[in-house]
Parts: C-alpha cells; sequence; structure tokens
C-alpha cells in the first residue's frame, strides 16, 4: 500500500486528541491521533453514508 497522507480537521491544531482522515482513489482511512496504528478502512459509500449521518445527526449523544 503506498504512504497515506493524513489531514484532520483544522479545530483541532496541534491537539494530540483528533480524529484523522486518508483518502485514496479507492477507500478512506480513518484513526484517532492517539492511537494511530488502529486504522478503519471504509469504501468510499460507506464514507459517504457516516458523513451524511453525521451531517444529519444520527451520532449525537
Amino acid at each position: 500500500m503506498e504512504p497515506l497522507a493524513w489531514t484532520r480537521p483544522s479545530a483541532c491544531a496541534d491537539s494530540t486528541n483528533c480524529p484523522e482522515v486518508a483518502v485514496t482513489s479507492e477507500a478512506v482511512y480513518v484513526r484517532s491521533s492517539l492511537q494511530p496504528s488502529s486504522i478503519a478502512e471504509l469504501t468510499l459509500a460507506e464514507w459517504r453514508d457516516l458523513l451524511a449521518g453525521i451531517r444529519n445527526g444520527e451520532f449525537d449523544v
């Protein structure tokens, strides 16, 4: 696998507890900056569904 280019929300700045995302042409990878070796791999459709759920408030606690 090619090296991943990880990005994080600008609101995180230099925080050590942030979500990080790497997007490739085939998948989206998500990890926590607290545990960078634990990586979830999502298909592009799963990523779109996750973002739609977040925007619609499906994961509010």
